[in-house]
């Protein structure tokens, strides 16, 4: 078999293996939602239940098992170095959104990515909540539940349609005080899909975002039609030494480059 063609023949086995594992896993959450679930806090401030871990444990049970030349990035695994001598990674965040998770809000998801080198090529996110599946393969365009989904086309700011962190977003209104901005969405990684799917049409994180919390979305906006990039206009890469990421901005690819530009112009301080 040419190298090419195996290329295809396993990436269509891992997009059928990521969206069985996915689902699986969303399943699991739901079944543990609304539960009195032990929690506790890691790092600084950063919430994690008993159930972040058994969805972890089921989705590395379910890839690594299938894959196991492929390297693991997780919120709730341990960092191992192995992972930054790998072709392919999955890159893992089991229950994004946590705080709304336990506290009994909509606004969670399932998030995985599969990244080549420094690259997703498959991405899916699913919010079992609202039965919201999307999914994306590099090159193919983006889904939710199966049909296409495209990111809002234009250069105007409509805040109303624009989600992320007030003091960051006001920066772009002439009247910064008198803005409206879309609720506020607990999972980032589901924020950054509305703007894939039209219903956002730009979204921000603020910054001191993980891999986990970006990588599955970022293919997904990009494959609706956007771009998601840092806010400098740079492209992010995934699955380094260091995870953490600055400020970023998705959005369809016209207000993408205005959004780039007017910040270029009047950085952050």
């Amino acid at each position: 078999m040419a190298d090419a063609d195996t290329d295809d023949w396993t990436k269509a086995r891992d997009a059928a293996l990521l969206t069985r594992s996915v689902q699986e896993a969303g399943r699991l959450a739901s079944s543990l939602f609304r539960t009195e679930l032990k929690n506790w806090i890691k790092g600084a401030s950063s919430p994690v239940s008993e159930a972040d871990i058994a969805v972890n444990d089921l989705l590395e049970q379910q890839l690594r098992s299938a894959t196991p030349g492929y390297g693991w990035l997780s919120e709730e695994s341990a960092d191992n170095d192995t992972r930054l001598g790998r072709r392919f990674t999955w890159i893992v965040d089991p229950i994004d959104g946590t705080r709304a998770y336990l506290a009994g809000r909509e606004d969670w998801c399932v998030s995985v990515a599969l990244v080549e080198n420094a690259s997703p090529v498959l991405a899916a996110v699913y919010a079992p909540v609202s039965e919201e599946f999307f999914f994306a393969a590099r090159g193919q365009g983006a889904t939710l539940n199966d049909g296409a989904v495209h990111a809002t086309a234009g250069t105007d700011f409509n805040f109303p349609r624009m989600a992320g962190p007030k003091p960051l977003v006001q920066r772009l209104s002439p009247t910064p005080d008198e803005i409206t901005l879309y609720p506020r969405i607990g999972s980032l990684a589901l924020r950054l899909c509305r703007v894939a799917q039209g219903r956002l049409d730009a979204a921000f994180a603020g910054g001191q975002s993980r891999d986990w919390d970006l990588v599955a979305a970022n293919l997904i906006v990009q494959e609706a039609g956007g771009k998601m990039t840092a806010l400098s206009g740079d492209a992010i890469e995934y699955n380094r030494r260091e995870v953490t990421h600055g400020v970023l901005v998705a959005a369809g690819r016209e207000r993408h480059a205005r959004i780039v530009e007017h910040f270029r112009s009047r950085p952050l301080p």
